[in-house]
């Protein structure tokens, strides 16, 4: 029977471990973490995406420091204030929420965050960190969540075929260098697909536990999955409801009633891949704490 890969509660198991830790800084310590969340303009998702993370920092016992600063903000302006967080030692953590505003340069923005307060994990340096292997990088958190939610699923990593279908640099490239790692928690041969791959069913059926993160509804299809691999879906893709005229509704990059007959476990959409997000930039938030603190 197709285990269904619950991540909304891995991410409560994940969330109660991170609470009791950071309670523990704090008897121990007197300070505990803060993470601060540059928000630039109006965009309504980031917005949303904002305010959750505010609200699961808070849940957590985590400093929030939320920032909002008007579209017209100019690209100087950003960067001095990310100057000033980057030398505020009671700030452990910074994430710039994207997209930006067009007139802002997002690499650029990314570059001058301070490579240990990097929560997100989109700095050069952390991404080579990543490559070699190195214990005091940060990992973005969607990858970092795939990992989590496949180690908690697949018992022996060791010498498993993991197959990415993406070569996104949030999502496919550094979930390829962190399982490639010779590590309990990884130690896979990774293959990885993308547009130019001309047979993908070819590579997906040899996968034994296959990421989908391309972007593209239902790509995925019965006949591209091996029977028993375990799939995680990345993609949120919004298509029109047939059985409700005028509706809409999220699915993922794999077809999913398909797929779930023959997978060993797979992940829905939503309530797979999202909630290991957020709870995974909390995780990366602690880790800049204590190695900011030397603890």
């Amino acid at each position: 029977m197709t285990k269904i890969i619950d991540g909304k509660a891995i991410a409560n198991e994940i969330k109660q471990e991170i609470k009791k830790d950071v309670a523990k800084l704090e008897q121990e310590y007197g300070k505990k973490p803060t993470l601060a969340v540059i928000l630039v303009g109006n965009d309504g998702a980031s917005e949303v995406y904002v305010r959750m993370k505010k609200k699961t920092s808070e849940e957590l016992g985590i400093n929030s420091l939320q920032i909002t600063l008007d579209e017209s903000t100019t690209q100087s302006e950003l960067l001095k204030l990310i100057h000033e967080l980057n030398s505020d030692t009671n700030v452990n953590g910074i994430l710039v929420q994207l997209p930006l505003p067009s007139h802002i340069d997002e690499n650029i923005i990314i570059n001058a965050i301070d490579p240990i307060k990097d929560v997100d994990g989109f700095h050069p340096i952390n991404l080579g960190k990543l490559v070699i292997g190195s214990d005091d990088s940060f990992v973005s958190c969607t990858p970092y969540g795939c990992q989590e939610l496949i180690v908690r699923n697949v018992p022996d990593l060791k010498g498993k075929h993991l197959v990415i279908v993406g070569r996104s640099n949030i999502v496919g490239k550094p979930l390829a260098n962190i399982m490639l790692q010779k590590n309990e928690r990884a130690n896979c041969i990774v293959t990885i697909c993308h547009t130019a791959t001309s047979d993908i069913g070819y590579y997906t059926r040899q996968a034994d536990i296959l990421v989908v993160a391309v972007g593209k509804a239902n790509m995925i299809t019965k006949n591209m999955v091996k029977p028993g691999a375990v799939v995680i879906d990345v993609g949120i893709n919004r298509i029109d409801d047939l059985h409700n005229p005028g509706k809409t509704k999220l699915v993922g990059d794999v077809k999913f009633d398909e797929v779930s007959e023959i997978a060993s476990a797979i992940t829905p959409v939503p309530g797979g891949v999202g909630p290991m997000t957020i709870v995974m930039l909390m995780k990366n938030t602690v880790k800049a704490f204590r190695l900011q603190n030397k603890i």
